[in-house]
């Protein structure tokens, strides 16, 4: 039974440095050995793998483009009639991909345009199901078991499923039996404190203890992604994470 691995959020963490660069340095600083960037775009692949390597961490996630911000858009993988647009989108994110070393692509699937069936489409890609309570009330994938179903259409291996479970508490709870569930076609996790969405060990609904022993004993392997926002300085929030390694026997940065 491995200890789980965490990367770094850095579309999340260390929000009071600028630019991804002092992001991953800090990660790297901090003691993680792995980071993902939610749209690493504004900045060139290349200076950003630079930067990666300089502070001793691997890429293990980007999302594909979100599309037009001033329009509503957040992801086009499900909207009808941007599908060159996901395209070009999809090529963009993997030139940096392959650029960064990174093995994984969230597709987002976007939102459903007013008006429109929410009927199960053929999409592809590392599918992430994001609550419509909270965060996204028109977003079209919002349930591991919606995701699920188009996994298992498409019937390709090198797909699979997100699994955050800030969202996957919001819409369904039953966090046991999902994780059971649906672990074998996870291919990332990602964490934050519901209702909050702060780190793992704020005040809210979810004993992350309990979660990531789940995690241990089903054997996963993979990245867990920290995708909260801290409630102050990241550095100090990331106590929680200092004492999981520490529990586990892993050396603390500097030590």
């Amino acid at each position: 039974m491995a200890p789980l691995r965490f990367s770094a959020n850095l579309s999340w963490l260390f929000p009071e440095l600028s630019g991804f660069p002092a992001r991953l340095r800090a990660a790297g600083s901090s003691g993680f050995e792995a980071a993902e960037i939610g749209w690493p775009y504004a900045e060139p692949p290349e200076a950003l793998a630079r930067a990666a390597r300089e502070a001793g961490l691997r890429v293990v996630l980007i999302n594909t483009p979100s599309g037009d911000r001033e329009k509503g858009e957040n992801g086009l993988g499900a909207v009808p009639g941007r599908q060159a647009a996901f395209r070009e989108g999809l090529e963009q994110a993997v030139l940096y991909a392959k650029a960064l070393g990174c093995s994984r692509i969230h597709l987002m699937a976007g939102r459903v345009p007013k008006g429109a069936d929410r009927a199960v489409e053929n999409l592809v890609g590392l599918l992430e199901p994001i609550n419509t309570r909270i965060t996204d009330p028109r977003y079209f994938l919002d349930t591991p078991q919606q995701a699920a179903a188009i996994l298992q259409k498409v019937g390709r291996p090198n797909l699979q499923l997100q699994m955050d479970l800030f969202h996957w508490q919001i819409m369904d709870g039953n966090l046991t039996g999902n994780v059971r569930e649906f672990l074998p076609i996870v291919g990332h996790v990602q964490v934050a404190q519901v209702p909050g969405r702060g780190e793992p060990n704020s005040p809210g609904e979810l004993n992350f203890s309990y979660l990531f022993q789940l995690l241990e004993d089903e054997g996963y392997t993979g990245f867990v992604g920290c995708e909260y926002q801290p409630r102050g300085d990241t550095v100090e929030g990331l106590s929680w994470l200092r004492s999981y390694w520490e529990m586990r026997g892993r050396p603390q940065a500097g030590q």
